[in-house]
């Protein structure tokens, strides 16, 4: 607590005045432009690395990233409960924002713990609430790295019943280099002839993009294109961004060689015009 107090003094000392002038500036007109899904890691400062303002996006945390799969996919009257759906439904059924994030990262203690029970079913402590909760919702996740190791190396895909438009493919490992622990949480990197390319894959990122198409109260947004949902990834030890590319089929880099690629793909892939709902269309980076 000392540390917590004695920032709360610095905080006092050099930033609250610009805080305070920002809560100003958007107090009567808030305009939100996304919902991230990240970990609780220590590590993971998402308003960081993407420079984001006060009042620019929602933040929901929990161990794993993870977004629980609707139980019926939101088809009889059985409500999912729990803080991820609420929040989805708070910020884009009621806030209207259209774009929803999934940011996975290396090292992550939950999967790492996911991985283990599913190696050591007998692990599991039916008293632990971290080993409940990884098991059901990363349950889906487990099933794709069983898939990927019993395939190999090749083009898995990612259907959702609920938003079928939302339906995507992805490469996982193309060289199987890697062990089946990383396939499910880990880096796949290689590099080109002139210009290294860091290519990440998920297995976790990727089916909550699909978990969170399995609610109902989300259809509509989705199918109308109102509503887009992406797969991002940070790699704690080098500080690097990637998002994942449905047209590359992987996640690729974000940096300055690439980000207007990646733009150009979700304008593309994005067409309405985003001040019809909210906040202004994507633009190239400067």
């Amino acid at each position: 607590m000392n540390k917590i107090l004695r920032g709360v003094i610095k905080y006092r000392q050099t930033i609250r005045e610009d805080l305070v002038k920002q809560f100003e500036e958007i107090k009567n007109n808030p305009q939100p432009t996304s919902v991230m899904f990240t970990c609780m890691d220590s590590r993971m400062l998402p308003t960081r690395f993407t420079q984001s303002r006060v009042g620019d996006m929602f933040v929901v945390r929990n161990a794993g990233n993870m977004i629980p799969e609707a139980p019926t996919y939101g088809t009889s009257s059985e409500v999912s409960v729990t803080t991820e759906p609420a929040a989805l439904e708070l910020a884009v059924k009621r806030g209207g924002i259209r774009h929803v994030v999934v940011c996975g990262h290396s090292d992550c203690k939950a999967i790492n713990t996911l991985y283990r029970l599913h190696q050591c079913p007998k692990e599991f402590d039916p008293s632990s609430p971290m080993d409940n909760w990884v098991r059901r919702s990363g349950y889906s996740s487990i099933k794709r790295l069983n898939e990927r190791i019993h395939r190999g190396p090749s083009i898995m895909k990612f259907d959702s019943e609920v938003a079928p438009s939302q339906s995507f493919e992805a490469i996982i490992d193309p060289m199987d280099k890697l062990s089946a622990e990383d396939k499910l949480s880990q880096v796949n990197i290689f590099q080109q002839t002139d210009n290294p390319v860091f290519i990440c894959f998920q297995i976790n990122v990727l089916q909550q993009l699909v978990n969170i198409c399995s609610h109902q109260i989300l259809q509509e947004h989705l199918e109308s294109g109102r509503l887009h949902i992406h797969g991002m990834w940070f790699d704690v030890y080098t500080g690097d961004d990637y998002l994942f590319s449905k047209d590359k089929k992987r996640f690729v880099v974000i940096d300055e060689k690439t980000v207007d690629k990646h733009l150009s793909e979700l304008n593309a892939r994005c067409p309405l015009p985003e001040d019809q709902d909210g906040p202004v269309a994507f633009a190239k980076a400067k």
